[in-house]
């Protein structure tokens, strides 16, 4: 049953089963600033979370930067060939290094040089020089030159952050060990995506917006389509709701959306006569359209406990958008947008203080384990 404030003290965790009564997440961990600190560490900071596309950057020494909680990190392509990401902090004294450079505008550079002392570093993150003031104590009379140590480039190199990817898409990881590898993460998902032709499409759109609720609220309403007939009526008219099917495994979920007409499997990325939408915990969608030959990514990036910011990128076998593919790229803006107005009306509703404890619905199964993957973060 639903807990009002006046029965707080019924307010319990998240059940495992979604039919015993408190089997949503109290409200306050969308309000509550203090659990916006915690899940900087215990969610963003423990699992693989999406960096960006790799074919961004091509070639080495291109790189693009990412802002993930408060870590700020540097992805680039070293001299191999590889895909590498470092913490955007110099080792001499700690100095932000690169400015902000979003993925879809990507930099490139020989070595990365922070702008204060001149530290440079080559793509491996290995320190490759410093000035000559480093090297020399001439204006330090208490210090001969003899005396000062050479540093030494691998302990003095760049903080490296480990990296993973499914097909071109680059998974970032901040713990030293990761308790879970990205394999074990995304499950069959990864299977899934690598049997596609992601890598060869290219990034057509971007729309950044900034929406006033917390991030589980947007991820909860993305994650079922019980509201879909009432508000997106323009959209549902093509598929076969009562069809379509809600997959649930263990880091990840999938609506796959039944459509009421055939089209020619050339006009899409995957075979099936279906839209695939992928969940990945903690907050990144890829959204395979079973009306389209392209994809779309969604990264729900926290701002604070009251806001996000949702980026969505568009691929398709070509930048330059036919006049369809440009009318299928705004109808799903449509979506969002007609999504932000119902999540921010939740949200407002979640900070009047009068709910303690939401109750789902029985096909909310992967609005549930969105709560239970929560739940399970904050007690690690």
């Amino acid at each position: 049953m639903t807990r009002w404030n006046n029965n707080r003290d019924e307010i319990g965790a998240v059940s495992a089963d979604i039919t015993a009564e408190t089997n949503a997440l109290p409200a306050r961990y969308f309000t509550d600033p203090e659990v916006h600190e915690m899940e900087k560490e215990k969610v963003f900071g423990r699992y693989w979370v999406y960096a960006g596309h790799e074919t961004h950057i091509p070639d080495a020494g291109d790189y693009f930067t990412r802002t993930i909680g408060d870590k700020q990190i540097i992805v680039t392509r070293d001299g191999e060939g590889d895909v590498r990401a470092f913490y955007n902090v110099c080792a001499h004294r700690g100095s932000k290094m690169l400015d902000d450079t979003p993925m879809t505008d990507p930099g490139s550079l020989n070595r990365i040089t922070c702008p204060y002392h001149l530290w440079a570093y080559e793509l491996d993150g290995s320190l490759q020089s410093t000035p000559k003031s480093f090297e020399e104590a001439s204006l330090n009379p208490d210090l001969d030159d003899d005396a000062v140590s050479e540093l030494d480039p691998e302990e003095n190199g760049l903080m490296e952050v480990n990296t993973d990817a499914i097909g071109p898409l680059v998974f970032v990881n901040f713990e030293d060990e990761p308790s879970l590898s990205l394999s074990e993460q995304a499950g069959k998902m990864k299977t899934e995506l690598e049997d596609l032709p992601l890598g060869e499409y290219e990034h057509a759109r971007r729309y950044v917006s900034e929406v006033e609720c917390n991030w589980k609220t947007f991820s909860g309403n993305y994650s079922e389509c019980d509201h879909c007939q009432a508000n997106h009526q323009d959209w549902v008219q093509g598929l076969e709701l009562m069809e379509s099917e809600l997959e649930v495994n263990d880091y990840h979920w999938v609506l796959h959306y039944k459509h009421k007409e055939d089209v020619d499997d050339e006009m899409r990325i995957h075979p099936e006569h279906e839209a695939k939408f992928y969940y990945f915990w903690p907050n990144f969608t890829v959204n395979m359209y079973g009306t389209a030959d392209g994809y779309g990514t969604y990264i729900i990036d926290p701002i604070d406990e009251g806001r996000f910011q949702l980026i969505a990128d568009y691929y398709f076998r070509d930048s330059e958008l036919s006049e369809e593919e440009e009318k299928f790229v705004q109808t799903s803006r449509q979506l969002q947008e007609e999504d932000f107005e119902l999540v921010e009306r939740q949200y407002e509703g979640l900070t009047s203080g009068a709910l303690g404890q939401a109750q789902l619905g029985p096909n909310e199964h992967t609005v549930h384990k969105l709560h239970r993957l929560a739940q399970d973060a904050y007690n690690a």
